[in-house]
């Protein structure tokens, strides 16, 4: 008897709550991934705000795989400050199903990204074949209105709407198979006013020729994903990142994100990387930096803020990386002024160069 009565005390406290629950539908808890937004640790530099950017973009509204929303999303999530959708004006493979017109990707995102506090630049590519190849259009105010015949027609038209004009993977090999070059339209449109920036980085490639044009003519120097399946699947986001754009804006608005990129105040950074002109690139990473420096001597301690690390060299003795995010402690040897900093490129083959003492004082 007392064996039967323990027996029913124990199957009530084990089995009970269980019976207990609704049998029609009990919600399992911690199955649905929350979103929650990765923080991009970059500092800002002096009078400037780092905004983290990605302008070539795409959807389902033309040859992208994902809704619109699906972009707000994964931007929010990774990071970004700002994105622009971009989507190919002449090339809609899904336009049997997919119904709309070049501004409905923008119209769909907005009021996810005025929730999230995204900023969502109206934009449009252009695609064409070489020359002039694909540009974007940027800040538009109505991408139908680029849906012209001739492609100078439609490069026009962003200018008339005060439109940022960028020229897209110019090194893609589909389009320039064997080289990277600046042919007579390019000069042609730059002449008149008509590109403002050229990705150096695009998707998983880099043109560092690219870069050069950018810094001799002064051009904003872009870095985008042209991102077209899920980002998750093309990139390792747990300990990387997409391209992006960095601007440097005055306030993190859209209206200072636009003049920004006119004035070139920007830096492309992917795979460790970043490009772009020297002044912005030695201001990021002395901003990165805390440096002390022990009495009496070349030791140094260095906490680097940034989720950059930072390459180091002067000469075959002396070569170190800063962790992203990391600190760590070195020795300077004697007769050592200046350093290299090799994943920040301020040409095609140069990179920053800087003297140790405006670290240390």
């Amino acid at each position: 008897m007392k064996k039967t009565a323990l027996f029913t005390i124990f199957w009530t406290l084990l089995i009970g709550p269980a019976i207990a629950q609704d049998l029609n539908n009990t919600p399992i808890p911690g199955i649905d991934k929350e979103s929650f937004r990765k923080e991009i640790q970059l500092p800002d530099i002096p009078g400037y705000k780092t905004l983290k950017c990605d302008f070539h973009i795409h959807t389902v509204f033309s040859d992208g795989l994902v809704w619109p929303t699906v972009r707000i999303t994964e931007a929010w999530e990774e990071g970004l400050d700002a994105i622009a959708i971009t989507d190919h004006l002449e090339y809609k493979p899904h336009g049997k199903y997919v119904k709309g017109d070049h501004n409905s990707s923008y119209e769909i995102a907005r009021p996810l990204a005025e929730a999230k506090d995204l900023i969502l630049v109206r934009g449009g590519e252009i695609t064409r074949g070489m020359p002039p190849g694909h540009l974007n259009g940027l800040f538009l105010e109505d991408v139908n209105a680029l849906d012209k015949e001739d492609p100078f027609d439609a490069i026009r038209e962003v200018d008339r709407q005060g439109g940022f004009i960028q020229w897209n993977h110019p090194g893609w090999k589909a389009q320039q198979p064997d080289t990277c070059i600046w042919m007579e339209m390019h000069q042609q449109l730059f002449e008149e006013g008509l590109i403002h920036g050229v990705e150096v980085f695009n998707h998983t490639e880099w043109y560092p020729v690219a870069l050069d044009w950018c810094l001799n003519k002064n051009l904003a120097v872009m870095g985008n994903s042209d991102i077209h399946k899920v980002t998750a699947h093309q990139y390792h986001l747990n300990d990387s990142h997409r391209p992006m754009t960095l601007v440097f804006a005055k306030e993190r608005t859209k209206e200072s994100l636009k003049e920004a990129m006119f004035a070139n105040r920007t830096v492309a950074w992917f795979d460790g990387k970043m490009a772009g002109p020297e002044k912005l690139l030695k201001a990021l990473f002395k901003a990165s930096l805390d440096i002390q420096q022990f009495k009496d001597s070349n030791k140094l301690k260095i906490k680097n803020i940034a989720d950059m690390p930072f390459e180091l060299s002067a000469g075959s003795q002396f070569n170190f990386t800063i962790p992203a995010l990391g600190e760590v402690y070195i020795t300077v040897p004697d007769k050592i002024e200046k350093v290299n900093i090799r994943n920040l490129y301020t040409q095609s083959t140069q990179c920053l160069t800087i003297d140790l003492k405006e670290l240390t004082r």
